[in-house]
């Protein structure tokens, strides 16, 4: 039988103590591939969760990565954000497609070229 890592307890008892009793975020600015970037360095005496995603989140990170690296439940890691973005720690921005859709009238050509082909 594996053992818990430390510090990766989802008992209802800490999950409740790490969002201070809320079940929502009050936000729907975080979905899973929302990239999340750190605005500082945490700062003595900040929930330690707090302090692990601002160190995470030098680069892009998404929040589902967040919420595996934590161990935590996707929505107690929204929580955990909203409070950091509320006070302007963290920035979040949402991926860019890496393409555009083309242009309905080429598509309507490119169908009557291969219907004449």
């Amino acid at each position: 039988m594996s053992r818990p890592r430390p510090g990766r307890d989802d008992s209802p008892d800490r999950l409740y103590t790490l969002t201070g009793g809320r079940s929502r975020s009050g936000s729907d600015v975080f979905d899973l591939v929302t990239l999340i970037v750190s605005e500082c360095d945490p700062v003595p005496g900040m929930q330690s969760e707090h302090a692990a995603i601002l160190r995470m989140c030098q680069y892009p990170t998404a929040v589902v990565e967040i919420a595996a690296e934590l161990g935590l439940p996707v929505s107690i890691v929204r929580i955990l954000l909203a409070d950091l973005l509320g006070t302007g720690r963290i920035s979040a921005r949402h991926p860019r497609s890496t393409y555009l859709l083309p242009d309905p009238d080429i598509l309507e050509q490119v169908l009557v070229g291969l219907r004449n082909l």
